[in-house]
Parts: structure tokens; sequence; C-alpha cells
């Protein structure tokens, strides 16, 4: 692993990204641009047509879709248990224990984990890429929000919002039309392959939008503990994760870069709302975000090669 090679797998991968985030995040900083109104395009439409698409148009089958909604529930698991523990070991006050458990369990699996996957290894990847994206928006919209709502919402209503996500719906009706066997009319795939085509820049573009309304924490030793156990734990569970369930070559790629991305930008959103520490929750976002190419850009290299 040559720095000739890190330095060609960081400028083909992760930099296209990271430029076009810092786009969205210079015209965040410099206009008044809405980014809810782009956020609800991209969860409305966008991201439920791009998983669509590639359901789709993969090869993607149902034991390897089941293997990865495992895998995912696996990694989200033991990622929140390690942040526990580490947080009691140094000795976290209860709310901002919270706030490292919500950001290391979840990842920013779509705006940053999606484009990242499709750049370093391709479609077939980025399908097995999405059920990870689906699986953890499930997850974060009824356990993440439960962690952070500290008592305020019921787990049923929790659970009940997750029949509220269109990408629940896109995945179901991909299933079915694939199962069945039926042809998509050409006007309504052409419609859906458009859509699909553009969500990730736009995703890229919310990434740099969302990132404009960090605050700082004072609680140095949280941030440190939250953006470290997420960069160098999460890579290392993926690994030891997918040699338990089997996977090999895409299924891998895919699933092992989404366990190794930093906290997802949605925690912020969710920690404001429930006033779970939101300063500390942006604080480890934008860090972990910022940093994240230090890990990811060995880890691509490290998984091409195996």
């Amino acid at each position: 692993m040559s720095i000739a090679e890190l330095f060609s797998t960081f400028a083909n991968n992760l930099l296209p990204i990271l430029l076009i985030a810092a786009a969205g995040f210079i015209l965040g900083k410099t206009l008044t641009v809405d980014s809810r109104t782009i956020g609800r395009i991209v969860f409305y439409i966008f991201s439920p047509l791009l998983v669509f698409n590639l359901m789709i148009t993969s090869q993607l089958n149902l034991r390897q879709a089941f293997n990865t909604v495992g895998y995912t529930t696996a990694v989200i698991a033991v990622m929140g248990t390690m942040a526990f523990i580490l947080g009691k070991l140094f000795k976290l006050q209860r709310a901002h224990l919270l706030a490292v458990i919500l950001t290391v369990a979840f990842g920013n699996t779509g705006n940053y984990g999606l484009p990242l996957v499709k750049f370093a290894f391709g479609d077939e990847a980025l399908a097995v890429a999405s059920i990870f994206y689906v699986t953890t928006t499930i997850l974060f919209n009824t356990v993440g929000v439960v962690i952070a709502s500290l008592g305020h919402l019921d787990l049923k209503s929790a659970i009940l919002g997750v029949f509220r996500l269109p990408i629940l719906y896109a995945v179901a009706v991909a299933l079915l039309i694939k199962g069945t066997g039926v042809e998509i009319p050409l006007p309504i795939a052409r419609t859906i392959e458009i859509a699909a085509n553009g969500a990730i820049p736009a995703m890229i573009i919310l990434l740099g939008l969302e990132l404009t309304r960090i605050e700082w924490s004072h609680s140095l030793r949280a941030v440190g503990l939250g953006v470290a156990t997420k960069l160098l734990l999460g890579p290392f569970v993926g690994l030891v994760l997918a040699a338990w369930f089997g996977l090999q070559g895409h299924p891998r790629q895919g699933n092992v870069i989404e366990s190794a991305m930093p906290a997802a930008v949605a925690t912020t959103v969710v920690a404001t709302e429930y006033k779970l520490e939101p300063s500390l929750v942006t604080a480890i976002v934008f860090l972990g975000t910022i940093l994240s190419p230090l890990t990811l850009t060995p880890l691509i290299v490290y998984l091409a090669g195996n």
C-alpha cells in the first residue's frame, strides 16, 4: 500500500465527493438556501427512486439482500454497544453518552456512503450498499429516534413512523417486480433512471449544506471519543462481521465501506429536535466527515486488493 496508491485512491474516489460537498457548504454560507426543502426532495423523490432503480437493474438476489440486512443490524448493534462501554469507561454524563451512542451507531450511509461506494467499486457494490442504507434508515427512524428522545417518544410511535418512509415502499415494489418478472414500461423506466441519476449529486450537495450548521461543543472528551470510535473501530467491526457473515466480492466491498462511514448528518436533526446535546452531535459529525478520508482511503485500497 504505497503513498502513490493511497493518493490516487483519495483523488479518484473521495476528492470528487468532498469538492461537491464543499460547493454545497460554500453555497450555504454565502446564500440563503433552504436545506430542509432540498432534504425533503432527496428524501421523498431522489433517494427512493435511486434505491428502486438499483434493485431493479442489479443482479442482487433475495438471499444477498437479507444477508445485508442482518449484517447492517449487527454493525449498528455492535458499534452502539462499543460506544456505550467506552462512554461508561470515560465516565461521560448521560446526555453526552447517548449522543455518542447515536453518532457511533449510525453512519452517513446515504449522502456520503452511496456515492463513495459507486466511485470506488461500481454499481453492483452500490446495489448492496443501498440495502445497507435502507436498513440504516429504518433503524435510525425507530431505535435512533428512541435513543435521542430520552423518553419523550414511545416505541410504538417510532415504529409507526417507519411506515411513513417512502424508501420502504420503493424496496417493497422493487422486490415485487423482480419476483414477478413484470417489465416496467419504457417511459416510466426512463423517468426513474433520470431521477436516480440525479440522486447522488443532490445527496452530496445536501451533505455540504447540512455541514454549515456546525456548532462547537465544549465536551472535547466526548467529541474525541465519538469521532475516534466511529472512524477507527468502524472499519475493524465491518471487516470482522463481513467474515462472520461470509461476505465476498462486491457485497463485502459495499457493506464494509458503509460500516466505516462517519456519523450521519441526520443525527444532528434528531439531536436538535429532542435537545440531545446538538452542539456535541454536530461537532462529531463535522470532524468525522473532515477526517474520514484518513481511514476510508486505506480501507478502499485494502478492499480493492483483497
